[in-house]
């Protein structure tokens, strides 16, 4: 698939870290270090913008190195990109730890996946068919 991208960083296009991930390493575009102190999030630039065809989406995910090594992750996993956006894609990071985290210009701060979607037609119903499950739900299937 080829996707138009205009790229104000100083820093290569995504790209994806060997032949089968499924994302790409998305970088910071900062002026100068940003520190995150714990329970604090920020709006990161990338400098990138990007323009999807219609029923794509790109969805930004946390990288698991940073969430496992620092608490550092993404507050709307998966972040959407839709096709109609133009502006710059942002990148909104917490610090779930209970140290600060100091993020730098070109440093990988998530994944980006493009995905597929499927638009609904809603059908009004007054009732839905039965399931084995039914209305069961929160850990009602954990209970066997």
């Amino acid at each position: 698939m080829k996707v138009k991208i205009v790229n104000k960083s100083h820093h290569p296009f995504p790209q994806y870290a060997t032949a089968l991930s499924a994302g790409m390493d998305i970088r910071a575009n900062l002026s100068e270090p940003v520190e995150l102190k714990p329970m604090e999030r920020k709006l990161i630039p990338t400098g990138l913008y990007i323009a999807l065809p219609e029923g794509y989406e790109a969805q930004m995910r946390p990288r698991s190195g940073l969430a496992v090594k620092h608490g550092i992750t993404l507050l709307n996993t998966p972040g959407t990109i839709d096709a109609d956006y133009r502006g710059e894609i942002g990148i909104i990071l917490v610090n779930l730890s209970s140290e600060p985290f100091v993020i730098n210009d070109g440093e990988r701060i998530c994944q980006m996946v493009i995905a597929s979607y499927t638009k609904v037609e809603w059908l009004p119903e007054e009732t839905l068919e039965d399931t084995e499950r039914g209305a069961g739900g929160f850990g009602h299937t954990g209970n066997k």
